[in-house]
């Protein structure tokens, strides 16, 4: 069996699409696409036709990953942003780093801005703390204290190996043997927060997942899915504290979000958060995740 096989999944992927597939040239790649309208799959199948594409409708991210992971074959799957791409021997980093801790799950690398900059991706499970120091703008008064800035894990440089409760997405290495006993993405978050849920779901079967910075991976950020979808985010958090919190938490923290978009919305006036208010006042958290 192979080492790895990179899964892509698309929507509309262009411009940032070719860097990426770039990146990964010579490892066994999937491309999922959700339905693109933008010639994102002829782009592919001319450019890279070692490639295989799969069309499909739009499941969302977690969806999307699913159907590559069921089609791959190797020991690892590498999980890849369609807007991201890996520097150098990253992959390669990777899967010798996998290797030697057998008791990690999830590998995730350093991930860059474009410009250089670090973009932090350790992340601390969400509670209806963390989540109000995200959305009250708590953090902003200490980012580097772990008690102010939990969600983001204040105070770490994230220049060392980690375990972590989470890592943000974009590129993650798995490793099959865990996702084959704890099962892939649940498809009933969209988008946001489904990979905040696996893992979760790793650490309590007894996985880690850990924090390598010795690859690194370019993520531009929002490019993959259009940078529109404030209110699916939202929903992702109700979905993940009311499958791993319960109920009452889930209506505690729409609570949360409505109070604190409200301010948001009359302090700063964007239209992303006079919807966050409309789709959180339409119901409870109950009513919310079942439309």
């Amino acid at each position: 069996m192979a080492d790895l096989a990179v899964v892509v999944v698309t929507w509309n992927a262009l411009p940032w699409l070719e860097q990426c597939l770039d990146s990964v040239h010579g490892h066994s790649t999937i491309v999922v696409d959700n339905g693109s309208t933008d010639g994102t799959v002829a782009f592919v199948r001319e450019r890279y036709p070692d490639v295989r594409v799969i069309e499909q409708d739009n499941r969302g991210m977690g969806g999307g990953n699913n159907t590559g992971m069921l089609a791959a074959d190797g020991r690892y799957f590498f999980l890849l942003n369609s807007d991201a791409w890996v520097l150098d021997d990253g992959l390669a980093k990777l899967v010798a780093f996998a290797d030697a801790h057998p008791e990690a799950a999830i590998v995730g690398p350093r991930l860059l801005n474009t410009d250089g900059t670090l973009q932090r991706s350790v992340r601390g499970e969400p509670t209806l703390w963390r989540l109000a120091t995200e959305y009250l703008f708590i953090r902003k008064l200490a980012p580097r204290s772990s008690r102010l800035n939990p969600l983001y894990v204040g105070g770490f440089g994230h220049d060392e190996v980690r375990e972590a409760d989470w890592l943000f997405g974009p590129a993650l290495l798995v490793r099959r043997e865990a996702a084959d006993a704890v099962g892939l993405f649940d498809e009933e978050f969209f988008m946001f927060s489904e990979e905040v849920d696996w893992m979760t779901r790793f650490r309590r079967a007894g996985w880690t997942v850990l924090f390598f910075p010795g690859a690194e991976v370019v993520h531009v950020g929002g490019a993959s899915h259009g940078g529109n979808l404030y209110v699916e985010n939202l929903r992702g958090h109700l979905r993940f504290i009311d499958k791993h919190r319960g109920r009452k938490e889930a209506e505690r923290v729409r609570r949360l979000l409505l109070l604190s978009l409200r301010l948001r919305a009359a302090l700063l006036r964007r239209e992303e958060y006079h919807e966050g208010v409309r789709f959180l006042r339409s119901g409870d958290a109950r009513t919310l995740l079942e439309k």
